[in-house]
């Protein structure tokens, strides 16, 4: 599904080559060769820049494959922050962590195997950034859980809003429509005031104010 015209995704792929770093670039070629979906690089950026813009230096990724994203957000914890990473798979954690190793942002990030909401409930809050890309149909649980855990003036951040797999948030299934549900639940939370950028799939920003 593309949201934005394809012409102005390229438009803006050609502004970020400037981060053409080596392991950027293998992991964005890994991702290819798997077929393994990743936020890509307009939405890795998207991601730094809302991260940096609240001075965040804790993060909590739902969901994290093999570092993709948590590359970004350890470009903008900066050193002595944290990034804390869940996945199910433990090849994926090793990794990632290696990938990010070899970035030099290794220090900075700390994989967790297993449920991301339930290692989520393991670790000590509040977290500055939550950033959720999960299955689907775990979105509602995921929000519920992440919301107790963001510090006022921190960002709820989730991926795959508007849609995902090429498919929409308004088709029948289980998946879109636990998205719905998500999306319905941030916006209808008092705590929180949230939109939903229209790049990619639908990234969804949620700030806590109280």
């Amino acid at each position: 599904m593309d949201i934005v015209d394809p012409r102005i995704e390229a438009y803006m792929a050609e502004r970020l080559k400037r981060f053409d770093e080596p392991v950027l670039l293998e992991m964005e070629a890994e991702a290819t060769r798997r077929g393994f979906p990743i936020v890509g690089r307009n939405v890795g950026v998207t991601l730094e820049v809302l991260a940096r813009s609240i001075g965040a230096r804790r993060v909590m990724e739902l969901g994290s494959g093999f570092g993709y994203s948590a590359y970004w957000f350890a470009r903008a914890v900066g050193p002595g922050g944290e990034v804390h990473c869940t996945d199910g798979d433990a090849a994926n954690a090793e990794a990632g962590a290696s990938f990010l190793a070899r970035a030099g942002l290794g220090d900075r990030v700390t994989y967790h195997v297993g449920d991301a909401v339930e290692q989520l409930s393991l670790l000590d809050g509040p977290f500055d950034v939550v950033f959720c890309d999960i299955d689907k149909t775990g979105y509602p649980d995921a929000w519920r859980a992440a919301s107790e855990r963001i510090r006022v003036g921190g960002l709820y951040l989730c991926d795959n809003t508007l849609g995902y797999g090429g498919g929409t948030v308004f088709d029948d299934g289980d998946g879109p429509e636990a998205i719905r549900e998500h999306n319905h639940l941030i916006a209808q939370d008092e705590r929180f005031v949230s939109t939903i950028v229209p790049t990619r799939e639908g990234v969804l920003a949620a700030v806590r104010v109280a």
